[in-house]
């Protein structure tokens, strides 16, 4: 039994934002999220590099090791924006955040910098399997806020690690997918105005890929949007 990504992407600036930093990529066996560095220069460069650099690992080897291949595609994509930012000054300081999850076989690999997050329903139940790296985060866990409050907090969106040409290390996990598990992957232009329960009844409630992702970007919507809002749903399905 061989497993393939049933995907869609959806990309969205928001109610607020001029411009759409975000990029994502659907694919059969790929799928991410980069959001741009908001306010920083060309942060819309630097998450097209991140995805371009990330788009031809769809086709890499079927039998090969996933979270080794995101690895090095997520190192190449950070030498490629140092290279841009020397080559031009006026790119300087640019980033992105990515969260990338490849499937190989049975094997999810998941790799992430930043504050996008991706998501895991399996059997109804939500899991996130990705960490922010934030500054809000860190305060939840030493103990200082609660999750709630982080929510909250005036610098919740005080990114700690982007893709910026520095040394970088993604934070990688691996699992084995199970056939009807479903894969969210967002930027914070979601996460950060809908929660949890509100996304995981959208993802159970809207079977139909494409009317789950209008939905979440419509209660992005309603909650204000003030920052682009990207996404991707995938459906694991054993063929």
């Amino acid at each position: 039994m061989t497993f393939v990504l049933r995907s869609l992407a959806v990309s969205d600036p928001g109610l607020v934002r001029p411009n759409n930093e975000d990029v994502a990529f659907a694919g059969s066996r790929l799928v991410a999220v980069a959001d741009g560095m908001g306010g920083a220069p060309a942060g819309e460069v630097a998450s097209d590099i991140v995805i371009s650099t990330l788009s031809p690992v769809e086709g890499s080897a079927p039998d090969g090791e996933p979270v080794a291949a995101l690895r090095e595609a997520i190192g190449t994509a950070n030498a490629r924006i140092r290279a841009v930012t020397e080559a031009d000054q006026s790119t300087e300081g640019m980033g992105t955040t990515v969260t990338a999850m490849l499937l190989t076989g049975r094997r999810l690999a998941v790799a992430h910098v930043g504050d996008s997050r991706g998501y895991l329903l399996r059997a109804g139940r939500l899991s996130q399997l990705t960490r922010d790296d934030t500054f809000v985060q860190a305060l939840v866990d030493q103990g200082g806020l609660t999750p709630e409050e982080a929510r909250r907090h005036p610098q919740r969106s005080l990114v700690t690690r982007v893709v910026q040409g520095g040394p970088l290390e993604p934070a990688t996990i691996a699992l084995i997918a199970q056939p009807d598990d479903r894969l969210l992957l967002c930027s914070d232009g979601l996460s950060d105005v809908v929660d949890d329960n509100a996304i995981a009844a959208t993802l159970t409630g809207f079977p139909d890929r494409e009317e789950c992702a209008r939905q979440l970007v419509k209660l992005a919507h309603q909650a204000g949007a003030p920052d682009n809002v990207t996404l991707v749903v995938a459906d694991v399905i054993a063929e």
